[in-house]
């Protein structure tokens, strides 16, 4: 196999590997840190491009395979744009992503206006990352609504739409989602570099 047949996504969150394999090509093989053994990185990264770069300069050097990272988190105005960057950790301390968003629906009133932001980054040689930010702005909604998706998806509105993330069919919101908007960028930018996923 072609070593640019074997990408490595870096993440340890299902929810994330599966919607990231179905954004690239079924010609490649996906691989898991979990089936290398190699445990996640601590993000100290303070924006999303940091730490999704971080990432995969780390799973790159660690298994010398292609390497696709993401960082993304949702940020919630009238929280200051929290919980951003800490948003897995956010729900971790709360004790799940449910009493996280109950958490969020708490505390937002008036201004419902929110963002979802992904940063991807491939990892393709010792020399070359390349990087792209998909945003898509939304609202929270009043009450956790839908199963579908993983993390905050029940309580994201995106603008134009009745639905959360978390009622929508999957096929749907991969398509409108900040994942796809990042991903349909460095899919571009790989292009110049000739290289394709």
């Amino acid at each position: 196999m072609k070593k640019n047949n074997l990408l490595l996504i870096g993440t340890h969150n299902e929810g994330k590997f599966r919607e990231i394999s179905k954004l690239i090509s079924k010609d490649i093989k996906k691989i898991s840190p979990k089936t290398l053994k190699i445990k996640a990185p601590k993000e100290t990264g303070k924006t999303f491009r940091s730490n999704s770069e971080l990432k995969a300069n780390f799973f790159y050097k660690k298994s010398n395979i292609i390497s696709l990272s993401d960082d993304s988190g949702l940020e919630v105005s009238a929280l200051n744009k929290k919980p951003g960057i800490h948003s897995a950790r956010w729900a971790k301390k709360s004790g799940s992503f449910k009493k996280a968003m109950l958490k969020i629906l708490k505390k937002v009133k008036a201004n419902r206006k929110a963002r979802f932001i992904c940063s991807l980054s491939i990892k393709i040689n010792k020399k070359k990352i390349i990087t792209s930010i998909g945003i898509i702005n939304g609202k929270i909604s009043k009450k956790i609504t839908g199963t579908n998706g993983f993390g905050y998806d029940p309580i994201f509105i995106p603008n134009r739409y009745k639905l959360t993330f978390g009622q929508m069919q999957i096929g749907k919101k991969m398509k409108i989602d900040h994942r796809s908007i990042a991903f349909k960028k460095l899919k571009k930018k790989l292009k110049s570099h000739k290289f394709f996923i």
